[in-house]
């Protein structure tokens, strides 16, 4: 075992003789129902294309450049009230976000009485402000074009563009056809569904055919009569949506469709345009979700033109954001790929359709930040270790880079226009959050902020990161939450938090280790509170991440249970009384514990589980395990509701009634077979609300988690 102890110092508190004028957290302060225990930081944004930056204080908006001492007021709410008096705006209680353009101007938005949303263009030098266009403020999925100021979105099933005084109805859809929304489940680049082009002539969305989808139905209990509800829920193995990608020309009032083939069971992911603004790109992914055509299409008539790279894998391809055209490139785009294993950044060129790696190493490409004017390109990755991210500039030609970021953590860069100067915002392990400025070359330039920690009056313990091996010998990080008062001669009960699945790490280099308020809270109350971040976690790697490939669950309770040994190895811990407690993917994870391992596991909470992995839908079930049809021994493997026989000791298992990610019918599967084999559980839902329990209900979950621990465990 290799150790790499990190002590939290923000929370090395020695209990001494003041202990009891501490403060304890409440449920309330663990169920974000108290914001004054969470690290809050201060925004600082650049003043549009200049090296000077825009911070708010008080009722002023104030500018300064680096390396001045002394900042200068841009913007009072005084001065904002007497320009919006003049053109008869409303009062202003508040200063806007307002998005900066450039030294003078900026645009905002402001929803008003008269059931419009503004957009508006703020002119501090000529002291004006101009109505540029309105849209209804139930609109949702609003994407603005900054070159027109034109606004796309969404009422209902139905897609409009903001054009100046005038509005624009694209589609007139029947029941069950959508328009310009996210399609499928928010993946595979998928995060919206409107595409403007670069310079705002044309708009690009997803029109999603749903009616031969199968109805789900949610039932709302708040009427009389109850009343079904049903949703489109494509189960994994069953008929799935069908996406189109049209592309709107405005001047020329037409619509046409892009003509992706066949079969239509795919998916339309990493939606991109041309600088041209006359072709678009579209990655074709199969259903099986294995094979990946990165196309070009025009824009103009819908044609496909050719198929500029193809990657395929054996287990599954996962594209990460759209393509990235360089700044006045139309042939040159970058490209994140896992082609080595791991996400890096790939040069293409869609003439000579050639590609090329421009940085390497085994560590993983978090997110591509962009562009500076001088042929280098900008991105956050795991170099320095997963549990950090870190901001670098590299040389598109050379692949020389530059390691911005200095200080351990977790990283978010603002570059300025001209890359002289970084916005560094980061939060550690020993920092609730700070923001920086560096210099070009990594150098530390000046400090802007820094918060107080927000819980230094409250009883808190020690929190321990350390790093265990899993079976095959990769590093698996762990981390230990000791109560505030602990005492190395006792022995004290467990609870396992777990998520385990993909696209999430729970150990991070963040203010509270990634823990939060919750598992502090537990800690508070007198239980140890230990997670390891297994295989099929996020940000390893394709080996470390594709493990649990049609076999959900079982690589990862191998690493959970590595991480149980090493838990043993600890005088403190009581082996009789180790718990577990999960969430989603979790309650998954926590039921599977408990029932492959009764004889560890004695009391486990399992929130909003997946219990049977033909009850999820599509994208992300035949992702990870193919279909019911293509693996029935992975289906039966990893079923729940086929195993409550092995049920022993204590379970809760809670499920909202309305959720929409993880269907009710997954616990009660559970809750009947339990039944049939003569099994005691116990059982909890909250009414109305969605895949989680959020808003002043969650301090009764905590409650609820909480007071079963104590009794049980």
């Amino acid at each position: 075992m290799k150790k790499c102890v990190i002590s939290i110092m923000a929370l090395m508190l020695v209990v001494t003789s003041f202990a009891q004028e501490k403060k304890m957290f409440t449920p309330e302060d663990a169920s974000y129902n108290n914001y004054a225990v969470y690290a809050r930081g201060k925004s600082f944004k650049w003043l549009g294309d200049t090296d000077k930056y825009v911070f708010a204080e008080e009722n002023e908006l104030r500018y300064q450049t680096p390396g001045e001492k002394s900042s200068h007021t841009l913007l009072s709410l005084d001065q904002l009230n007497i320009i919006a008096k003049e053109i008869g705006f409303d009062e202003f209680k508040r200063l806007p976000n307002i998005t900066w353009l450039d030294e003078n101007s900026g645009y905002f938005y402001k929803r008003n009485d008269d059931g419009n949303t503004t957009l508006n263009l703020l002119n501090i030098k000529d002291k004006s402000i101009k109505k540029l266009t309105a849209f209804p403020s139930d609109a949702e999925n609003t994407t603005l074009n900054v070159k027109t100021m034109r606004v796309a979105y969404t009422i209902g099933n139905d897609l409009y563009i903001a054009d100046g005084g005038r509005q624009l109805r694209l589609t007139e859809n029947p029941d069950h056809v959508i328009a310009g929304q996210s399609v499928h489940r928010n993946e595979f680049a998928i995060n919206g569904g409107i595409f403007w082009s670069p310079d705002g002539s044309k708009l690009a969305y997803y029109l999603m055919d749903e009616s031969m989808v199968t109805d789900y139905p949610i039932v709302d209990i708040t009427t009389r009569i109850a009343e079904a509800k049903p949703i489109k829920y494509p189960m994994a193995g069953m008929t799935s949506h069908i996406v189109k990608l049209h592309v709107y020309d405005i001047a020329a009032g037409t619509d046409v469709v892009m003509q992706t083939g066949e079969p239509e069971e795919h998916y339309l992911t990493a939606i991109t345009w041309n600088n041209d603004n006359e072709k678009i790109y579209i990655g074709i992914l199969n259903r099986g979700q294995d094979t990946l055509n990165f196309n070009e299409y025009n824009a103009l008539n819908g044609e496909f033109n050719k198929t500029i790279f193809h990657d395929e894998d054996e287990q599954f391809v996962e594209p990460q954001g759209p393509a990235y055209f360089l700044p006045g490139s139309t042939t040159e785009f970058v490209w994140l790929a896992q082609r080595d294993g791991y996400y890096h950044i790939w040069l293409h060129n869609t003439k000579t359709l050639k590609a090329r790696q421009i940085e390497k190493g085994n560590y993983v490409v978090t997110s591509f930040d962009g562009f500076d004017g001088n042929g280098n390109a900008y991105y956050t990755s795991t170099e320095v270790s997963p549990l950090q991210r870190h901001f670098y500039m590299v040389s598109l030609k050379s692949g020389k880079k530059v390691r911005i970021t200095q200080k351990h953590g977790t990283h978010s860069v603002s570059p300025s226009k001209s890359g002289r100067f970084f916005i560094d915002n980061y939060t550690s392990t020993d920092v609730p959050r700070a923001a920086d400025i560096m210099d070009a070359k990594g150098r530390f330039f000046a400090p802007l902020y820094q918060a107080e920690n927000p819980i230094k009056d409250y009883n808190i313990g020690v929190t321990e990161l350390d790093t265990i091996k899993s079976e095959d010998g990769q590093d698996l990080y762990t981390r230990i939450i000791k109560p505030y008062n602990f005492d190395e001669n006792e022995k004290y009960p467990v609870i396992v938090y777990v998520y385990g699945g993909p696209h999430a790490q729970l150990i991070t280099d963040t203010w509270l280790a990634g823990a939060g308020i919750y598992l502090n809270y537990l800690a508070q109350e007198g239980f140890i509170v230990f997670t390891v971040d297994n295989r099929g976690s996020a940000d390893r790697g394709e080996a470390f991440e594709q493990v649990i490939h049609r076999q959900c669950g079982q690589m990862e309770m191998h690493d959970q249970m590595t991480g149980i040994e090493y838990l043993k190895t600890k005088p403190y811990v009581d082996p009789e009384r180790i718990g577990s407690d999960g969430w989603s993917y979790g309650g998954f994870m926590s039921t599977s514990l408990k029932i492959n391992y009764p004889e560890t596991f004695k009391v486990s909470v399992a929130g909003g589980p997946v219990i049977n992995w033909k009850y999820y839908e599509i994208m992300y079930g035949e992702r990870y395990m193919d279909t019911p049809q293509e693996n029935p021994e992975g289906y039966e493997l990893t079923a729940l509701d086929n195993k409550t026989d092995k049920l022993e000791g204590k379970l809760l298992m809670i499920h909202c009634t309305t959720d929409p990610v993880v269907m009710w019918q997954n616990s009660l599967s559970f809750v009947e077979n339990a039944i049939h084999n003569g099994k005691l559980m116990d059982y909890f839902v909250y009414p109305g609300h969605d895949h989680n329990v959020y808003g002043m209900d969650r301090a009764h979950l905590i409650k609820k988690i909480t007071e079963y621990f104590k009794e049980n465990l």
